[in-house]
């Protein structure tokens, strides 16, 4: 049998209430894992729990501010006492923290502050508290922190939030090692730019057109193929992978016609 199911696995996904995060949280469910979900908002929450429980897997609602350390704290414990344990979590909160892309010399202080916080602090104060858990249980597991495609070349008007995934990188290369004798696999999967229904309301037809035809695949990421690669990397058939990104954007980074985000 190939090792990719994952029935009695127990995960965490956050930002899960919708787009990527939901999409993971339900692949990860067809896989066989019993998953929890975090959301700031209950009500989003609430209905990826119950397409996950549409999969007859366990589910459950993890309201937290994961920018906020006791509340990431809080989180995981609720996590761990409503599933049993923590073998798989999925970092996925991020993007841009409620401002739009813009210049870099027209990007405020507080912007910078909020973009660092809901990119690189929520993801490692969650991988800490995360690994915390995973190292008390003793059976090791898998952390899967989400980057972005911006986090490895220039990305104008994406400055600050490049900078903050490529952080995210480097904290995914670190913690592998930290982690890896505790039995822990810590990578992180890149995005290219995805056609969540936030993307497609924000960029508009025209952009994503000309996005699609750049792309060596010719076709946009979705939330589901980030999903796929999230259960590949949860499963057994990466056992052997640690402290690796894992580009998921149809080759988008390979091209140099990519049109620019002037906006």
């Amino acid at each position: 049998m190939i090792p990719l199911e994952l029935d009695g696995k127990r995960a965490l996904v956050t930002g899960a209430g919708a787009g990527i995060g939901r999409a993971i949280a339900i692949w990860l469910a067809r896989a066989g894992c019993a998953v929890a979900v975090n959301d700031l908002d209950r009500g989003r929450a609430q209905e990826t729990v119950d397409l996950v429980r549409h999969e007859e897997r366990t589910s459950a609602v993890a309201v937290a501010d994961v920018r906020r350390d006791a509340d990431v704290v809080a989180m995981v414990d609720e996590t761990v006492r409503s599933l049993g344990g923590l073998d798989v979590a999925v970092n996925n909160v991020g993007m841009l923290a409620g401002h739009h892309a813009r210049p870099f010399l027209e990007t405020n202080a507080a912007a910078i502050r909020d973009l660092v916080d809901q990119n690189l602090v929520a993801t490692a104060l969650s991988c800490r508290a995360e690994a915390a858990a995973m190292v008390r249980q003793g059976t090791g597991g898998v952390i899967i922190n989400v980057s972005s495609g911006e986090s490895g070349r220039p990305s104008p008007s994406l400055a600050v939030y490049g900078a903050a995934k490529a952080a995210i990188n480097h904290l995914t290369r670190t913690l592998a090692l930290e982690l890896g004798p505790h039995g822990i696999r810590v990578n992180a999967m890149a995005p290219g730019t995805t056609l969540t229904e936030q993307v497609r309301a924000g960029l508009g037809t025209e952009y994503l057109e000309a996005l699609s035809a750049s792309i060596p695949l010719g076709r946009m990421t979705e939330p589901d193929d980030m999903g796929r690669t999230a259960v590949y990397l949860a499963s057994d058939l990466a056992r052997d992978v640690t402290g690796q990104l894992i580009l998921v954007d149809g080759g988008a980074d390979l091209s140099r016609n990519r049109p620019r985000l002037d906006r």
